[in-house]
């Protein structure tokens, strides 16, 4: 799949300085930064998950707790 991006002239002077800088590409630099973009927003998504799990049952216990109940 291909696609076409208008950008002026500053976007442009910024893109082409990052990949210049990293060696890529333009279509290599617009693909990373979008997969990175991606991959950071569904981190998030799972932490945010994670935490509101935690937050419905928030059964913890401490560090001894845990160690005793291992027979550690």
């Amino acid at each position: 799949m291909s696609f076409s991006i208008r950008l002026n002239s500053e976007e442009e002077k910024l893109v082409k300085s990052y990949a210049k800088i990293h060696g890529y590409s333009l279509g290599e630099a617009f693909k990373k930064a979008l997969f990175e973009k991606i991959k950071e927003e569904y981190d998030i998504a799972l932490a945010e998950q994670a935490h509101n799990e935690f937050m419905k049952d928030q059964e913890t216990i401490t560090h001894d707790s845990l160690l005793k109940e291992l027979d550690l």
